[in-house]
């Protein structure tokens, strides 16, 4: 199964008219010099970004006219550069490794092992983009471009900057050097310091079409047959990362149990609500049953005659799942009180 992180991808589907204001922006040299990318989750805000960033870094302005898209070939100095984090005009903020595994790949690069990618996907990442993270920014726009060129700063995401680093962010915001381009990702700008959003020009990325859902499975997740990729695609609410999501966890027949099992009100069967209970409960398949259920609640919402009790149910599920995670809560517990609660509400 293809998972292509967004450093690394060369295709994007779904943001042509996005993709065609930055050329015509960038031809014009009215390219605002902080750009806030926002839109639900998945739908390809970093691949987008990523595709600018390489783009700017590597065409020749005095040429402007010969470029068509913002497409960079993959086997170009600029793209290999970026994908492996060694640009020297490109910097990303993140999250960064907790205090301890930090160390660990410090300890690494020391003795001279350096760490494989399996096992720096296997480190913590802190819950929030603290205030060292972008002092780093600063250091890294102190340094003049390696040739002129653009320096390129992307935050990906804002929304999970704690007060202090937002604090930070908008100090480089108010006055950026010449010739920098501050991309910031964000999935829910609203959460965002309102100084930040009003310095930043907005280019909000729409949500993806059942059809191009559809074609970008068939590309990553070739295994599927229609009828699942039909499905899949209707589940998705237009991210194709949430699709892939789903067909890797199994989410159309998770969701056909679940709503099986709820359909039934009060007359379901101890065992098989406890055997259903016992599976979604397990690490593996406890987010997604996290995501089935919004999905349920929000479909009900929408259609059913008892929309305040769906609603009020909604925001105990949430509150259910935060506290299971803060209070490190029974999982098997919460899944269970929820599926009975959605059963019960059924038979009304």
């Amino acid at each position: 199964m293809e998972n292509i992180a967004p450093k690394d991808n060369t295709y994007l589907l779904g943001h042509e008219e996005q993709e065609k204001f930055i050329l015509n922006a960038w031809r014009e040299h009215k390219l605002h010099q902080s750009l806030l990318i926002s839109g639900p989750k998945g739908i390809g805000k970093a691949t987008f970004a990523y595709r600018v960033a390489r783009f700017l870094l590597q065409a020749d302005e005095s040429k402007s006219s010969n470029y068509k898209s913002l497409e960079v070939a993959s086997d170009d100095k600029t793209f290999r550069q970026i994908s492996s984090g060694s640009h020297p005009d490109f910097k990303v903020v993140e999250r960064g490794y907790i205090k301890t595994d930090r160390q660990k790949i410090y300890k690494a690069v020391q003795s001279g092992n350096y760490m494989t990618e399996d096992e720096l996907d296997n480190l913590k990442k802190s819950t929030e983009i603290v205030i060292d993270d972008v002092r780093e920014v600063n250091d890294f726009l102190a340094k003049s471009s390696a040739d002129g060129n653009w320096r390129i700063v992307l935050v990906d995401s804002a929304d999970e900057m704690n007060r202090a680093s937002a604090n930070a962010l908008l100090k480089i915001l108010e006055e950026p050097p010449h010739k920098t381009l501050m991309l910031l990702i964000s999935h829910n700008p609203a959460r965002l310091l309102p100084t930040i959003r009003s310095r930043c020009a907005k280019l909000e990325l729409k949500p993806l079409k059942d059809n191009q859902v559809a074609s970008l499975l068939r590309r990553y997740r070739a295994e599927l047959s229609e009828a699942e990729i039909k499905k899949i695609s209707a589940m998705s609410e237009g991210s194709i990362g949430k699709a892939m999501i789903y067909a890797d966890g199994g989410a159309v027949d998770f969701y056909e149990k679940m709503g099986a099992l709820i359909g039934q009100g009060n007359n379901f069967r101890t065992g098989d609500m406890l055997k259903f209970c016992d599976m979604a409960a397990k690490d593996d398949n406890y987010d997604l049953f996290k995501e089935m259920v919004v999905k349920f609640l929000t479909e009900q919402v929408k259609k059913s005659k008892n929309v305040e009790q769906y609603t009020d149910l909604f925001g105990k599920a949430v509150q259910a799942f935060r506290e299971t995670e803060s209070l490190n809560l029974d999982k098997k517990q919460v899944v269970t009180n929820i599926m009975v609660s959605l059963a019960r509400m059924e038979q009304k």
